[in-house]
């Protein structure tokens, strides 16, 4: 008798860490989309409250090859997954699946007393290749640019070393942090910077650029009019099942939606 009390009692602590998991999700990688996994998630668990979200941080490669290590259940990412990374995925028997959340314009910001309004790509790329050093050289105060970048683990440096800088490197001088928030406060505290951020993440201590005549909001990202528009995106391994279908599909109805426009963000539709 004791030997089958023990026996069922060691099945019921086994099965107990299956049992957590199904009920516990695992979040991680990129800053701009923070926001909206934490405020969706908050949300989600308040209507569950049998789950669990843990939400990190650390950029969408992070994210990334952490889903690939199996150690979270979804990846955050302000880019599509690298072909590198499909075919390492794929290697280790993995099948990343996109599933886009939210649209997202990347601001080119500045000082909120610089008077410059509108950079060219070609503008741009200049400034963070170097080549324009100077506000003065482009219609602004007789100021030197500082130059803020993020690192090479966001997705967001991914997207505009893509499409603004067209793969060209970065000058030397220039500072690369780690955040979203890094880079709108420091460009709110130093009047000659310009940097890039997620729509969400404007404040008043700082203005946007429009780019080629441009502005980034929700009609110009919607249309893709606007040059630096881009899509916002969680993967799972293979397609979402369980919490996390439940999870990412609340981000996409109307209600995860409202929330999304409510970080700063676009809805998708």
């Amino acid at each position: 008798m004791k030997k089958v009390i023990l026996t069922t009692i060691l099945l019921t602590l086994l099965a107990l860490p299956a049992l957590a998991k199904g009920n516990r999700l695992t979040c991680s990688g990129s800053t701009t989309v923070l926001p909206i996994a934490q405020a969706t998630a908050e949300a989600f668990m308040n209507a569950n409250p049998e789950l669990d979200i843990s939400i990190r941080g650390g950029g969408s490669g992070v994210g990334i090859a952490a889903l690939m290590n199996g150690t979270v259940d979804i990846a955050c990412s302000s880019r599509t997954m690298k072909a590198k990374e499909i075919t390492q995925a794929k290697s280790k028997g993995l099948n990343p699946t996109p599933y886009a959340i939210a649209l997202d314009g990347i601001a080119i910001v500045i000082n909120s007393a610089n008077p410059v309004k509108n950079l060219t790509l070609k503008q741009i790329r200049d400034i963070y290749t170097g080549k324009i050093k100077n506000w003065s050289e482009i219609g602004g105060n007789k100021a030197p640019i500082v130059v803020i970048s993020r690192d090479v683990a966001s997705g967001t440096f991914e997207v505009f070393n893509e499409k603004a800088l067209a793969g060209a490197k970065v000058v030397s001088t220039a500072q690369l942090l780690a955040s979203n928030n890094a880079i709108a406060t420091t460009v709110g505290n130093t009047p000659g910077a310009i940097g890039y951020i997620g729509l969400g993440y404007l404040t008043s201590s700082i203005k946007s650029v429009s780019v080629e005549g441009i502005s980034p909001n929700s009609a110009s990202v919607k249309d893709g009019s606007y040059p630096l528009a881009r899509k916002l995106f969680m993967y799972t391994n293979g397609k979402a099942a369980g919490a996390a279908n439940r999870y990412i599909a609340f981000i996409q109805s109307a209600a995860g939606q409202k929330i999304v426009q409510e970080q700063g963000f676009i809805t998708l539709n």
